[in-house]
């Protein structure tokens, strides 16, 4: 299969476990998003509700999450600004890959729960790796619910996954959080976990009064084109479909 990272080192620990953790960004790099994410807030349009976002879910989305803003051009500035910042780095990490969706993560106190879950796929995964980089604005730990995984879990359940797209795994997920999740490990503001979008995880809510702020840039091999598996369950119950993305999609 297709390399993922420049570093064979990494490349042999992300195909074991699924993920690696590395430094990504400085202190002032830190700084100068978070003043960014400040600075642009105003232009956001809000969070879609579950339901108009597609989400197989009648709760609450306690966390915001750019993608799903009703702005496009706010999820467009954000997209601008953190593909810039993340260029270099991920440049000299990635073996050729390209940015495909971009997203600050906001937890609120008492909430921002992300269920156990695989990101979606936008790849051909019998051919390639689509990957996350997931990098905290601020210190991250069990107690604002950092990042949480199932070592070892990417590649082998949903090879159809997006909205609406039933998940193997929805029957036990309880059973995987309670016994199954690796322990939360503290990673500091700047560092990166950078995963298999396949891989099974999970993030908690954020128990603290302070921010919990994290950005993610999702890419692709720069070769691949995209795809996106959707289920309409009104008309195609038991079907999902798929489509080649153009770069514009949102």
């Amino acid at each position: 299969m297709r390399p993922v990272f420049r570093d064979a080192n990494l490349q042999k620990v992300l195909d074991r476990r699924g993920y690696v953790q590395t430094p990504l960004l400085d202190a002032s790099q830190v700084d100068a998003l978070k003043r960014f994410y400040f600075d642009t807030l105003s232009q956001s349009g809000g969070s879609l509700l579950a339901a108009e976002a597609d989400f197989k879910s009648k709760g609450e989305i306690t966390y915001d999450f750019t993608f799903i803003d009703r702005n496009p051009a706010y999820k467009r500035l954000v997209f601008d600004a953190l593909v810039a910042a993340l260029d270099g780095p991920q440049r000299q990490l990635l073996d050729d890959y390209r940015p495909i969706i971009a997203n600050f993560i906001h937890k609120k106190p008492d909430g921002g729960e992300v269920p156990l879950h695989q990101n979606w796929a936008f790849v051909d995964e019998r051919r390639c790796t689509s990957v996350s980089i997931w990098c905290p604005l601020v210190d991250s730990s069990g107690a604002n619910g950092t990042l949480q995984f199932v070592d070892g879990s990417h590649k082998r359940f949903g090879e159809m996954r997006g909205p609406m797209v039933p998940w193997e795994l929805n029957h036990i997920q309880r059973e995987i959080i309670d016994g199954h999740l690796t322990p939360a490990h503290d990673i500091a503001a700047g560092q990166a976990v950078i995963l298999d979008d396949s891989i099974v995880h999970y993030s908690g809510i954020n128990r603290t009064e302070g921010l919990r702020l994290a950005i993610q840039l999702i890419l692709v091999p720069r070769e691949e084109r995209t795809i996106h598996f959707h289920m309409n369950p009104r008309a195609l119950p038991t079907r999902s479909r798929s489509w080649k993305l153009m770069s514009s999609f949102s």
